[in-house]
């Protein structure tokens, strides 16, 4: 842990001007390339952008975008948050990873997973019945291909393949890993190909996942699998204090969990719910940077996990807050986690 990965992650939330008008997609797409810059000049680790297809997000193509950050970054890891793979074709997302790989000189991964919204699914003709089957399948599938060799396959979800590859190569291999909400039947499934676990903690408290992270390590042990890395994913917002921290994401995070709710029934957030969140053992790392950096190590060291990537944004919440959200991240939160988790391990 005392070499933990930082990075960050984004939906490309369509954001809101200084005027509280909604910005436009396009706009907000190009404000997602300025913030992965600027994350790379700091030095954080890693990048992740997500796959939507909605309205109130303006990232349906993540590749494309990270393709645009490769040409204009020198050492940020470039990922997804996730890719869903489930309405999506293995040999088709390997070769776009593969040429994002090329293009950033090895620099690519891939977070493979079921995503939490299912607009793709009618959007690319699947049927919301095969949700399991579909992303078991693909996964199997997209294993078999990260080697790199000729694949032979069949399953129920699309035609076989008999000796078949994927181009281009990679020059040394693609780091792909699978994203799970938390299931026991997820964690095992991501230990059964091998494959680095990220956890998505977005709601209680992160010391509730630690069960799930030893489950994925035994899991690795029985079925002979190496030792893989965990990663956590985690919203958060760094400001100079707690209370301007969440004064800054408040009506933002409200309005993001509202637009939601109403589609799937969840009564409106409460500012008493926000502030228990955001609290000592709540899943926003909210706050200032020692604030932060706390929970950051807290949730690290319980879980053992070697990458924290915070989901710096937050449904409406503007481009300049998010850029000095990630500029004290970089340069007052990670110094901080690293010392910490130096500390411990040297005792």
């Amino acid at each position: 842990m005392a070499e933990i990965e930082l990075g960050l992650d984004t939906f490309g939330d369509v954001t809101v001007d200084g005027d509280g008008r909604p910005v436009p997609q396009a706009q907000v797409i190009r404000d997602v390339v300025e913030e992965a810059v600027r994350a790379d000049e700091l030095g954080l680790d890693f990048i992740g952008i997500g796959e939507h297809h909605r309205a109130d997000f303006a990232v349906s193509a993540p590749e494309v975008v990270l393709a645009a950050i490769a040409a204009r970054t020198e050492r940020i890891r470039l990922g997804t948050a996730v890719t869903v793979l489930s309405s999506d074709d293995p040999i088709r997302v390997f070769q776009r990873f593969s040429t994002l790989d090329a293009l950033s000189h090895g620099r690519a991964e891939v977070i493979l997973g079921r995503g939490s919204f299912t607009e793709s699914f009618p959007l690319f003709g699947h049927d919301l019945a095969d949700y399991e089957v579909l992303f078991e399948e693909k996964l199997d599938l997209f294993t078999a291909l990260l080697a790199e060799e000729p694949v032979t396959w069949s399953g129920t979800t699309r035609a076989p393949l008999d000796g078949a590859r994927a181009y281009p190569e990679t020059e040394a291999g693609l780091r792909a890993w699978v994203g799970v909400g938390g299931s026991p039947e997820s964690v095992v499934r991501a230990a059964r190909h091998g494959l680095p676990l990220m956890l998505a903690i977005i709601g209680g408290d992160p010391l509730r996942f630690a069960p799930f992270a030893d489950l994925y390590r035994r899991a690795l042990a029985e079925l002979g699998q190496d030792p893989q890395p965990i990663g956590i994913h985690s919203p958060g917002h760094v400001a100079a204090t707690d209370e301007l921290a969440r004064e800054q994401l408040w009506p933002h995070y409200r309005a993001m969990h509202d637009r939601i709710g109403r589609q799937r029934g969840w009564p409106p957030m409460t500012r008493e719910q926000f502030d228990l969140a955001a609290g000592p053992t709540g899943a926003l790392a909210v706050g200032s940077p020692e604030t932060v950096a706390a929970k950051v190590v807290r949730a690290v060291t319980a879980l053992g996990a070697s990458r924290y990537d915070m989901k710096y944004s937050a449904g409406t919440l503007p481009h300049d807050l998010m850029l000095r959200s990630i500029e004290l991240y970089a340069t007052e939160v990670a110094p901080r986690v690293r010392e910490e988790l130096a500390t411990t391990a040297a005792a």
